[in-house]
């Protein structure tokens, strides 16, 4: 394994339990809609590369020398932006279709949150996978679980502020939470609603939109509820 220096960044929907905890109808629906939704937040930034799917989230990567002058942060907050207008876009269209079941209407409770790091990490391939392994990927994990008093935010750790980026987003927050057999990390986040870009009002969803859509859940979602696809290990767990 090789040890390099990474850009590592996890974008996770939130209200995902209680949105799969539905009937088998809605946990079909629920299942392809949130196939599509993650889908869509790796299509937005094709410049970082996909480590894994894990549940309700997207870990993403791309290796930063120890001489990248890109800028890092703004990197970062370019490609929350982006991932947050196509996870919202997707939403909106997922929503409004014409199917009544929970698992499509209750998809506008869900929102997007990001964890941004930078670090010392493994790599290895498995499967042709890139896998990768270290201390910071455990960091960046856990930083998940860091309570934030509001729902949608971008939180970067000091590590990756430090790499001499540009002027930080503001208001920035500070915290420094104690990880588990890690110690304190200090880290800033600031509300996705605050980023630049985020105040761009979203197109409607059209009449064709809404039909194309409704056909898709109702088509995509008929091996799960036959019973010819496993439903997602997190739907099934809870997780």
């Amino acid at each position: 394994m090789a040890a390099v220096r990474g850009l590592l960044l996890i974008a996770d929907m939130g209200g995902y339990t209680e949105y799969m905890s539905t009937h088998r109808m809605s946990l079909a629906h629920a299942q392809v809609n949130t196939s599509r939704l993650l889908e869509r937040i790796i299509d937005a930034v094709p410049k970082l590369e996909l480590i894994e799917v894990e549940g309700d989230a997207a870990f993403l990567y791309r290796q930063a020398d120890s001489e990248d002058h890109e800028d890092l942060v703004g990197e970062v907050v370019r490609s929350a932006v982006a991932m947050h207008r196509a996870f919202h876009l997707e939403r909106e269209h997922v929503a409004k279709n014409l199917c009544p079941c929970a698992g499509c209407k209750q998809a506008a409770n869900l929102t997007l949150k990001f964890v941004a790091h930078v670090g010392e990490v493994a790599t290895q391939t498995i499967r042709h996978r890139l896998k990768l392994v270290g201390i910071d990927v455990i960091v960046v994990h856990r930083l998940l679980k860091t309570p934030v008093p509001v729902r949608e935010y971008v939180l970067l750790t000091e590590d990756l502020i430090r790499t001499g980026s540009s002027t930080l987003p503001k208001p920035m927050h500070e915290i420094e939470p104690e990880l588990d057999g890690i110690g304190p990390v200090r880290a800033l986040y600031v509300e996705v609603a605050n980023l630049e870009g985020t105040d761009i009002p979203l197109p409607a969803p059209t009449w064709p939109a809404r039909l194309k859509r409704t056909a898709y859940a109702a088509g995509a979602g008929l091996p799960y509820m036959l019973g010819r696809r496993r439903r997602h290990p997190a739907a099934v767990a809870g997780a």
